[in-house]
């Protein structure tokens, strides 16, 4: 049997204004103008500023406005009713020349990222210099669509880490070229002649062997360096020294000589010609602290508050649709499309500006938090501070805070920073006090930086320092600071 029943839910629910914000605001700065340029793509509506201003009413048209807007009015099902009453007074009010409070701008002063030329690097990338040292060797079409082949298996750090079978394959299926292992290899070995030394080798041991093998032969310390490797690379890449000077019978000097000439090859030849990604070979800060007599400036990258507006042409188009006296079905379809573009132009402007907002919310409460770090540059003066803190002095929520924090820098005279660098959970000291595990983590990697190298120091003496000054810490504890700090342990530290 049917069966009507009535049910009660309670939902919490995004509005795609609130949804917008979030993703804006883990945008970092470098990449918030490609951002914008997706979103002028896609709305015409929108349109940079040529004179910096923005009219007062694309601007402080408030969140909740936008947000009770009926989808009624956006999406007409047909019916001849929905276009009976279009409101457009607020599309073609006055007052258009305002300019909201927030670019009011003093141009004596102009903004220095305005006119400064940002360098485009041109690079040529590791694979096109393997490619242009082909070119320059006497190869017939056949062989050099084998040898690109191979080159293009080689990866960026510039090894070559498929079996010659595999490459066999690859050829026979994409390209119906014929060859052989034996063929594949021939090739393989030309290509190891190429720069960077060490390059097309299937692991370390070859790529290493192949350097020294490129240095003169007649030097003690090359020939030295090439027996260790050949017979005794397990036993160097764990440092048994000892062991390797009593199998070769090589004095204290030898095998100095010998190990230095190992580790002044390149383990990753590829590495250097690598290209990054844009947005990674390059840190563009958000924030920018100055001290100006003690007194901390926290200023925006001016790169996050972009001069939008909206289309001079879209709200003249509803200006002549007011003006007019006949105003046929499809005209107001033409209408209701234009108020759609430009209520998603104004979300998008005021979400720019929400973020500009919550951008210098958070980081002014970070800088009051971190004050005596932000003098001083010492990280011994940092608090524990988690993100609750944070949301706590900014009434933001937990997750807010957290997309900041997460993809944001802050340039100081002390360097560039990301702002998660700040968060650290608390310790407490013998006398009951909580610091920072920054501030261990520096006192851990100070000690590790002062210690005598032939004899370095063990995690376990590590904590009985580190317990002498106070911090009480277990070894594990120690253990695990050490790797978040990437030292390796205390044998792989060891120097002759």
């Amino acid at each position: 049997m049917l069966k009507q029943t009535q049910q009660q839910k309670l939902l919490q629910k995004l509005s795609p204004q609130q949804i917008q914000l979030m993703k804006l605001l883990q945008v970092p700065t470098a990449n918030l103008e490609e951002r914008i340029k997706e979103e002028l793509e896609e709305n015409p509506a929108l349109e940079y500023s040529e004179d910096g201003s923005t009219p007062d009413d694309e601007m402080e048209k408030p969140a909740e406005e936008f947000e009770s807007s009926s989808e009624d009015e956006f999406e007409p099902d047909g019916s001849e009713s929905e276009y009976d009453n279009i409101d457009i007074s607020e599309y073609v009010s006055e007052g258009d020349d305002e300019i909201a409070d927030y670019k009011l701008r003093d141009d004596n002063y102009p903004d220095p990222d305005e006119s400064r030329t940002m360098p485009i690097r041109v690079e040529t990338t590791f694979h096109d210099h393997l490619l242009d040292q082909l070119g320059l060797q006497t190869l017939d079409e056949r062989q050099r669509r084998i040898a690109e082949q191979i080159i293009g298996s080689i990866d960026d750090d510039g090894y070559l880490r498929r079996e010659a079978s595999a490459i066999v394959d690859d050829l026979s299926f994409s390209q119906n070229v014929e060859t052989d292992e034996e063929e594949i290899r021939q090739l393989i070995k030309l290509i190891q002649t190429f720069d960077p030394p060490g390059v097309c080798c299937a692991d370390l041991k070859e790529c290493l062997l192949l350097q020294l093998r490129r240095k003169p032969q007649d030097d003690e310390g090359v020939v030295n360096a090439t027996r260790i490797l050949d017979d005794y690379f397990d036993e160097f890449t764990k440092k048994h020294y000892e062991k390797i000077q009593r199998s070769l019978n090589l004095s204290d000097d030898d095998l100095r000589e010998a190990i230095g000439q190992i580790i002044k090859l390149n383990p990753k030849p590829g590495a250097n010609h690598s290209v990054l990604n844009k947005a990674e070979s390059y840190v563009i800060p958000d924030f920018f602290i100055l001290n100006n007599n003690g007194k901390l400036e926290l200023s925006l990258n001016s790169k996050n508050a972009p001069d939008l507006r909206i289309s001079e042409g879209y709200r003249e188009m509803l200006k002549e649709y007011d003006r007019g006296d006949k105003k046929d079905k499809r005209q107001k379809e033409a209408v209701l499309f234009i108020k759609q573009k430009i209520d998603a132009a104004k979300w998008f402007i005021d979400a720019i500006k929400q973020r500009q907002h919550t951008l210098l919310s958070t980081m002014e409460a970070i800088m009051n938090y971190q004050h005596d770090f932000f003098l001083t540059g010492d990280e011994t003066t940092m608090k524990p501070m988690i993100l609750k803190d944070i949301a706590d002095i900014t009434l933001l929520d937990i997750s807010t805070v957290s997309r900041v924090a997460n993809s944001k820098y802050v340039q100081t005279e002390f360097g560039t920073f990301k702002l998660k660098f700040f968060f650290s959970e608390s310790l407490s000291t013998d006398s009951g006090e909580e610091v920072s595990t920054r501030e261990v983590k520096k006192i851990l990697a100070d000690m590790i930086g002062g210690e005598n190298k032939r004899k370095p120091l063990s995690d376990e003496n590590l904590t009985k320092m580190l317990q002498d000054k106070g911090y009480n810490i277990a070894r594990r504890t120690v253990a695990k600071y050490r790797e978040q700090l990437n030292i390796p342990v205390a044998r792989l530290r060891k120097e002759l």
